[in-house]
């Protein structure tokens, strides 16, 4: 299974990734804290998720699904009254889909300090039509050597994502063979 565009498809032109390139900005209040009185996760991974899709939706053209999120890090604590910048970039294009990268900083509302990173997470979008079906989406090109390193590191994850798919599924007809219904 291949998600890299070959023959006639692959004339779509591509995109450098500054052209789709967003930074999502929140300030959190106290509707956003878990019973530990800090940010709760899940509000950082929607404005993960909705700055991704902002991104993917803008390199495809259209609408984009998210297909997973991969490796989700929490680095450390957000607070409320803390100002979060979510800076996204498409990393790879395949065929029909594409990675988004994410990192996602925090810096207090009323200090002059530098925000930090508090969190980075990948994702990966499909591209659909009006029906829902994939759709393909423009190749990226990346601009600069760390646009460069991000796209090699999207493909090694990629490698992962499938071969896990592959070994899961793999073992669960095995287990089918053998009778369990699990």
């Amino acid at each position: 299974m291949t998600d890299q565009a070959t023959g006639p498809e692959s004339e779509i032109p591509g995109k450098p990734t500054s052209v789709s390139r967003t930074t999502l900005s929140h300030i959190m209040t106290h509707a956003d804290t878990n019973l530990l009185g800090t940010v709760h996760g899940g509000v950082i991974m929607k404005l993960v998720d909705d700055a991704a899709g902002a991104v993917a939706g803008r390199h495809s053209g259209g609408p984009a699904v998210t297909a997973s999120m991969d490796e989700m890090a929490f680095l450390s604590p957000v607070r409320v009254g803390d100002l979060v910048h979510v800076k996204a970039q498409v990393n790879w294009t395949g065929r029909t889909s594409m990675e988004v990268g994410v990192r996602v900083l925090a810096e207090r509302w009323n200090e002059s300090t530098p925000a930090q990173q508090v969190g980075s997470a990948y994702l990966v979008f499909a591209a659909v039509d009006a029906d829902g079906k994939p759709r393909l989406v423009p190749p990226v090109l990346p601009e600069t050597d760390r646009d460069r390193r991000r796209y090699q590191e999207a493909q090694i994850r990629r490698t992962h994502r499938l071969a896990r798919r592959r070994a899961i599924k793999d073992l669960r007809e095995a287990r089918a063979r053998e009778g369990y219904d699990d």
